[in-house]
């Protein structure tokens, strides 16, 4: 597959409101404003995902304004036990008045109301990530407090169509492989990251989708062979004849794939068994990998069959091999990570 990597700089849109060039970077090429955006506020979605984890516990964040709907949720994944718990707080028509802001290098958040505080905030070497929840699991509240330094020189952009709508597009950035430093209270319970093995990457998504969508993401982050490396895969939306977004990372450093596809089993009424080992390959043979699922993180939204959020990330461990940009084969055994299969009416 040719994949287009990106040149250019400026607007992210033109007047018009369409892409200027889709394709795929590793460091943000584009400045994005809502004031090009050939769409009416409550079709505008923003957010920022961070994912902060070590081999026992993970917790994410997430921060998002989606037009006619706000939300604001916190999630532990206890590997351990196989277990986890998700809260989130709802903000009606928000409008793009949550403060979410246009660039993923500079901007931070500070947003409250009575249940909920976040501060996602750039400091001196790295970003600095505050969130509290009252009510979070029963009675108990949630606090959790992180620092992540040491961002890659490498990180995963891209910018995507979509074929059926000219004005819909997708400019996304995926940061893996972040030192993380801090941890969590839920309740009574207080956990410490270990520090010389937690790591954190950061979801950036812009843009304005189409109503109906399914996505599946995949991403790990650890370290293999006295190596930090991680990997970004996904696929299943918009126009992506341009570029995939699927890279590899070891210590910082980005070798791209083509193609990818999730091997997810299915049980006789064709649903998916997503606790069974998925493979995930490529159509180059560079990638070759065997998911053992550990706990399902799984979430429904339904709000009158016309917001609909149905979420299936799956946690567990990476192993096999990927061929890297100059030819080696890099072995991975139990390199912890996530894969996900979602679909949004939204």
């Amino acid at each position: 597959m040719s994949e287009h990597l990106i040149l250019g700089s400026g607007p992210l849109l033109d007047e018009k409101g369409r892409l200027r060039e889709p394709g795929y970077a590793l460091r943000p090429p584009f400045d994005y404003s809502h004031d090009r955006i050939a769409a009416p506020r409550w079709r505008i979605k923003d957010w920022d995902y961070y994912l902060v984890g070590d081999d026992h516990y993970a917790v994410a964040l997430t921060f998002s304004d989606l037009g006619y709907i706000g939300m604001v949720s916190a999630a532990i994944m206890d590997f351990d036990k196989s277990t986890s718990h998700t809260a989130s707080e709802l903000v009606v028509m928000p409008l793009g008045r949550m403060g979410v802001p246009a660039s993923s290098e500079v901007g931070d958040i500070e947003w409250s109301n009575k249940r909920c505080s976040v501060r996602f905030a750039h400091v001196e070497g790295g970003r600095r990530l505050s969130f509290a929840m009252e009510g979070f699991d029963g009675t108990d509240g949630f606090e959790a407090e992180f620092l992540l330094t040491d961002e890659p020189r490498d990180s995963m952009v891209i910018v995507t169509p979509w074929a059926q709508n000219e004005k819909a597009f997708y400019y996304n950035r995926k940061i893996i492989g972040m030192k993380a430093r801090g941890g969590f209270r839920r309740g009574a319970e207080v956990y410490e990251f270990d520090d010389a093995s937690a790591l954190g990457l950061l979801d950036w998504g812009r843009g304005v989708w189409t109503y109906d969508n399914t996505w599946k993401w995949s991403a790990a982050q650890g370290y293999q062979q006295g190596k930090l490396v991680g990997f970004n895969l996904g696929y299943g939306f918009g126009d992506t004849s341009a570029a995939s977004e699927n890279m590899f990372f070891v210590e910082g450093i980005a070798h791209k794939l083509g193609r990818v596809e999730f091997g997810i089993p299915t049980k006789q009424d064709g649903s998916y068994s997503y606790l069974e080992p998925w493979t995930i390959k490529d159509d180059e043979g560079r990638l070759d990998l065997t998911f053992v699922p550990e706990l399902d993180r799984c979430d429904l939204i339904d709000i009158a069959h016309a917001l609909i959020s149905d979420q299936h990330q799956v946690f567990g461990t990476f192993t096999g091999t990927v061929t890297l940009d100059d030819g080696s084969a890099l072995e991975l055994c139990d390199l912890r990570g996530f894969a996900e299969n979602v679909h949004n009416r939204y």
